[in-house]
């Protein structure tokens, strides 16, 4: 028996223990996706090991971070091939602007090789999922709706769309009148530019998802989503915290929805009990699929 199908099948067993509807468990509506970024420990000690684990707890679908020419130090190749022995699609990358950290696969440090690659494991989506602190002034940000219409640009001729991840930052206001996020919106293409939605840290901030969805409508293809404790508003397994999902997955179409990741920064448990709750509490709410 390969690998691979092994895994399958141990993927099965697993979820036949947590949930009565084994048909629904074999064809799922949606397939578990996950941040990679949340298991970054196991990765860095054994990535192929680490792949395995996810696989087995039932995850299909991946978001990949930390390409710089080399996939968790493998080549493209390499990273394909572990991708077939453990069953896992890439469904999007992680990506920083390179404004002032220049390193490879950065928007401004080879992009189009990185688009070719990220091209050729597959990958539907390219994020450009962080601005460092030393990069959030006035004079970077007035930079990105070019920068950011030029990186979707490159990527749409590789069939792949372009899109930005949110932290709580963008939600501040860098002028009198609007906050960074929003200063994106407006002045990137639509078309060229979506946006990640994490749900965690627009809570964070005190927005209301649903305000943008109405307002930006389609805009919002992919999300994470983590959830937020409620006495320190850290991270904490999703169920267990205070973010309303239900309520936010209902206006899903609005926001264009297409892909969600799972992803926890941090826990105060073994991340891969913390993937199991959430796990768990995914397939108990119908809302999720």
């Amino acid at each position: 028996m390969l690998r691979k199908d092994f895994i399958q099948l141990s993927s099965i067993g697993f979820l036949g223990l947590c949930s009565p509807g084994i048909s629904s468990i074999i064809n799922p509506k949606k397939p578990l996706a996950i941040q990679l970024y949340t298991i970054r420990d196991a990765i860095s000690e054994n990535l192929e090991k680490a792949l395995e684990r996810l696989a087995a707890l039932g995850f299909k679908e991946l978001e990949i971070y930390g390409y710089n020419g080399t996939f968790f130090g493998k080549s493209r190749n390499e990273f394909q091939t572990i991708l077939k022995n453990t069953g896992l699609k890439v469904i999007s990358s992680h990506h920083t602007t390179g404004i002032l950290h220049q390193e490879k696969g950065t928007l401004l440090n080879g992009w189009e090789k990185s688009v070719e690659d990220l091209h050729f494991i597959g990958a539907k989506y390219m994020v450009c999922s962080y601005l460092f602190p030393e990069e959030r002034n006035i004079e970077n940000y007035k930079k990105l709706p070019e920068l950011f219409d030029q990186s979707g640009e490159l990527t749409k001729k590789s069939g792949i769309q372009f899109a930005y991840h949110n932290h709580d930052f963008e939600f501040e206001k860098f002028d009198d009148t609007q906050n960074v996020y929003e200063f994106i919106l407006k002045n990137t293409s639509p078309d060229l530019v979506k946006m990640e939605l994490d749900l965690y840290w627009i809570s964070k901030a005190g927005l209301d998802p649903l305000t943008y969805f109405e307002k930006y409508p389609k805009r919002f293809p992919l999300w994470h989503v983590k959830d937020m404790k409620k006495d320190n508003k850290d991270f904490t397994e999703i169920g267990n915290g205070t973010i309303d999902f239900k309520r936010i997955f209902e206006a899903k179409e609005k926001a264009g929805l297409q892909y969600w990741f799972l992803e926890q920064d941090s826990s105060d448990k073994d991340i891969f009990e913390s993937i199991q709750i959430s796990k768990k509490y995914i397939i108990e709410q119908s809302y999720f699929k």
